[in-house]
Formats: C-alpha cells, sequence, structure tokens
C-alpha cells in the first residue's frame, strides 16, 4: 500500500493537482487500499486455498520452489491484484483513463524507474506478477482483479458519486 501512496504524490505532482484534490486522492485511495485489505483476507480465510507450491510439490515435482517466496496465509485471493486494483480504480477517476506516469519509488533501493501509460497498466503487472512468481494461480489473478476494481468502485460510489460513469 505504500507504494500506492506514493504513486498518489507522483500523479498529485504530475498533475499540478491543488490541496484539495491531492487530499481528496491520498483519502480515497487509502480508504480503498484499506477496504481492499478487509475484502481480500475475510475471503483468503474464509475459502483456504492452498498455494500453487504445495500442489506443485505433492503432485508433480517435491523439489519445484517458486521465483518468490511463498507465504504463510491462504492463496485465495490475492492481495497485490486487490489493493493494486482498488487504487488504479480511485486514481483513474480523479486522473485519468490514460494518465501516464513515471514511477520512482524504487530507486532509493537501486530499482530503476518504471514507465506506465496507466494507474491500470501498473495494476495489471503488480497482479500478474504474483503467478509468475508461482505464489497465485492465473484464476486468482483474473478474480482478484475484478475485486479490487469493485472495491475501488465501492468507495467511488460512496465518497465520490460523480465519477462513477
Amino acid at each position: 500500500p505504500g507504494h500506492w501512496m506514493n504513486i498518489v504524490g507522483i500523479a498529485a505532482q504530475k498533475a499540478g493537482a491543488d490541496f484539495n484534490t491531492t487530499v481528496a486522492a491520498y483519502a480515497q485511495t487509502s480508504i480503498a487500499l484499506f477496504d481492499a485489505f478487509i475484502s481480500c483476507w475475510d475471503e483468503k480465510f474464509r475459502s483456504n486455498y492452498i498455494r500453487p507450491e504445495s500442489v506443485i510439490n505433492k503432485f508433480i515435482d517435491e523439489d519445484w520452489q517458486p521465483y518468490i517466496q511463498t507465504p504463510p496465509f491462504p492463496e485465495f485471493t490475492s492481495g497485490h491484484a486487490v489493493i493494486s486494483n482498488s487504487a488504479a480504480t480511485i486514481l483513474t477517476a480523479l486522473f485519468g483513463e490514460s494518465y501516464e506516469f513515471t514511477d520512482e519509488t524504487e530507486i532509493p533501493f537501486g530499482n530503476d524507474t518504471r514507465h506506465f501509460k496507466s494507474f491500470y497498466e501498473a495494476s495489471a503487472e503488480v497482479s500478474w506478477s504474483r503467478v509468475y512468481g508461482g505464489i497465485h494461480y492465473p484464476e486468482t489473478a483474473r478474480i482478484s482483479i475484478i475485486q479490487g476494481k469493485e472495491v475501488g468502485n465501492h468507495v467511488l460510489k460512496t465518497l465520490y458519486p460523480a465519477a462513477i460513469k
């Protein structure tokens, strides 16, 4: 969530947003992120799905390991996908569908900047990275993307109904 809050700042600064717009962007995005986490973790412990590593180790290859460490909690839904798409929904409503930006969040950690053509492009990359990393199933990513967008739209409908088309 901290990464998405940094993207709020990047977007607001690039847009030359005034104080009220910037505060609204931070507030609505943080509410969407919190609601997305609640929605995601509620489902994780309701459905309690096992991770790909467990299935692959039991039925295909006992030595297989994912590219990233498997988290110690249920697989479904994807926290990264749900929160990223909730944030992207808010930011798209506030700054536009094709809002290009350069994400500089990871520079202090030795990583390069990343350029995106939209907030949804950034959230898609986050969502699918968890599948490519070996810790989520493709169907989980698809469902989690929808879940995140629905959370974001719920926040918009509740706090900023003019943004809903």
